[in-house]
């Protein structure tokens, strides 16, 4: 997607939010009612995206990390933190920033918005580099699961198969590959 049309804002007390509505009420309320109120806390911070009369999508990210011990050390995980991740020092826990929530407006839903702001989350990370971040997360509801799995995510453990959410992660790594 071409974001040139549109503009990317910061969630400000001041930024007046656009008409938005993703058909999930509690994403909604999310964005319209708790997203200011999380950034004045420091707990997340919202970016929409914006044309000149709707606001089209957001995502909140906010910060995390991956634990040793809170990550089966088995099959995938055993070789990411004993062969890929750094040689040298091994850390209990490695950075991460977790999307918090995304929503894309019915109007945009199925034209790869959500694909677009997860691409340019990922690319922001790496060009960025304010602090250390490996890895990006998300807590995702069920039917939101092929979507993520679809941009690269992969589930961090099978202990949450019956969940209602699953936790899944992307290596920021695989972009410098």
């Amino acid at each position: 997607m071409d974001f040139s049309s549109y503009k990317l804002n910061r969630l400000s007390d001041d930024l007046l939010i656009k008409p938005f509505d993703c058909g999930r009420t509690d994403v909604n309320v999310y964005l319209l009612d708790s997203a200011k109120s999380y950034d004045k806390q420091f707990l997340s911070v919202t970016y929409t995206l914006e044309s000149t009369t709707h606001t089209i999508a957001f995502i909140a990210l906010t910060n995390d990390r991956i634990t040793i011990e809170s990550t089966p050390i088995t099959g995938r995980w055993k070789k990411y933190f004993y062969e890929y991740l750094p040689i040298g020092k091994k850390y209990i826990s490695y950075p991460a920033v977790k999307i918090v929530q995304l929503g894309v407006d019915k109007s945009f839903q199925r034209q790869n918005v959500g694909t677009a702001l997860i691409d340019f989350v990922k690319k922001w990370l790496i060009n960025n580099r304010y602090t250390g971040c490996r890895f990006l997360t998300v807590e995702g509801i069920k039917e939101s699961l092929p979507f993520y799995e679809k941009n690269g995510f992969y589930y961090m453990t099978n202990d949450d198969v019956d969940s209602t959410t699953r936790i899944m992660y992307y290596d920021l790594r695989r972009l410098e590959d």
